[in-house]
């Protein structure tokens, strides 16, 4: 696994002990600066354990600074600086929103590397990651349509960034291969932490008349409690949320970061790290789908598992055309599919999803 994510790092296949020497020359100092808090749960304790394998590799040939619970702005920006003024080498930025910050920062000390979560822009030393959610959330709708008895799905939303758009966008698609007259409604919240206000929301959706839910990059399992507490089925995105809803957990979309750090930390020893965009999917073995719920039907099951296949092997991908927008206009024609580029800054929904876009 590691093999192929670090071809897309540049030339990282340099000798075991070239990086060996490097590393045993002096300790390296990684800046780890997260949205949230890392809890037990959730995106910053995901990516925390994805570094636990660049640990669990060099051992105490490695340092990590790990800043946690910081909103996007000038805290933001001043902490990494921190960092790199204590000597920070190799600096993981957790947020799309510390993006411009942290390719500053980048522009300003090229000897040193950044991987930057979620983000789009690219430099020498400045890697954006984005995990390809779509491909699991729509193995995720085709559960929800086999499940639902209403037609009508819920999906609470931190920000409206392509990265969530197109994961909702995959989720709708899913369920509406197997049900067209499924629809969607999604409140977005503006935020990555906030139990309370994502409790209400989830509230909301299911007084509204949805009876499956999509916890869509809450750092909290507050939206997954509300589906247990409800008798809605309820799934989630980074972690598994599996003990919160111990009867109505659908599944977890998970991201495993440890094969995309460990190639990127080595890539810098080595001399060889190089900015490119990282877009991650299952492919990659970063998104995993599992703990599926056992309610799902057997038929169902070998759908999704066929999908899934034709999915990983690059033979269907989710955005292949004809797909309509929720205007109603043609987006991607048949026969046609949507470019990494554009998925990486879409800004539309599909049919189905009731909800606009934020302005």
């Amino acid at each position: 696994m590691i093999k192929k994510i670090a071809k897309r790092l540049a030339t990282v296949a340099v000798a075991a002990v070239m990086v060996q020497n490097v590393a045993s020359a002096e300790t390296l100092e990684v800046g780890i600066l997260l949205p949230s808090p890392i809890a037990d749960v959730g995106w910053s304790h995901a990516l925390v354990a994805g570094m636990d394998a660049v640990k669990a590799k060099h051992g105490d040939k490695v340092n990590f600074n790990v800043v946690e619970n910081i909103q996007e702005g000038p805290d933001a920006d001043r902490i990494m600086n921190k960092m790199v003024g204590d000597g920070a080498e190799f600096l993981l930025l957790g947020s799309f929103g510390y993006m411009n910050g942290g390719l500053k920062l980048a522009k300003r000390n090229p000897e040193r590397s950044f991987v930057h979560a979620s983000g789009y822009k690219v430099a020498d030393n400045f890697s954006p990651f984005t995990a390809k959610y779509y491909e699991g959330a729509y193995l995720m709708g085709m559960a929800a349509a086999d499940l639902t008895k209403t037609k009508k799905l819920g999906v609470v939303s931190a920000f409206a960034i392509p990265e969530l758009i197109s994961t909702i966008n995959g989720f709708t698609l899913g369920a509406r291969s197997v049900d067209p007259e499924i629809t969607v409604d999604v409140i977005w919240i503006n935020s990555w932490f906030d139990p309370a206000k994502a409790q209400d929301s989830a509230k909301a959706l299911l007084a509204n008349g949805a009876d499956i839910l999509f916890s869509n990059a809450q750092d909290t399992p507050s939206v997954v409690s509300v589906g247990e507490e409800n008798g809605a089925y309820v799934f989630n995105l980074n972690s598994s949320m599996k003990e919160y809803a111990p009867t109505k957990y659908l599944g977890v979309v998970k991201t495993d970061w440890a094969p995309f750090f460990v190639a990127s930390v080595d890539a810098h020893l080595a001399g060889n790290f190089e900015g490119a965009n990282q877009w991650l999917g299952m492919q990659d073995d970063v998104v995993v789908v599992e703990d599926w719920s056992d309610d799902i039907s057997a038929e169902m099951k070998d759908k999704i598992k066929a999908k899934q296949d034709e999915i990983a092997s690059g033979a269907v991908h989710v955005y292949d055309g004809p797909l309509t927008n929720q205007a109603g206009e043609e987006v991607v024609a048949a026969g046609s599919r949507l470019e990494d580029g554009a998925i990486l800054g879409i800004d539309w929904h599909v049919e189905g999803i009731n909800s606009p876009l934020p302005k």
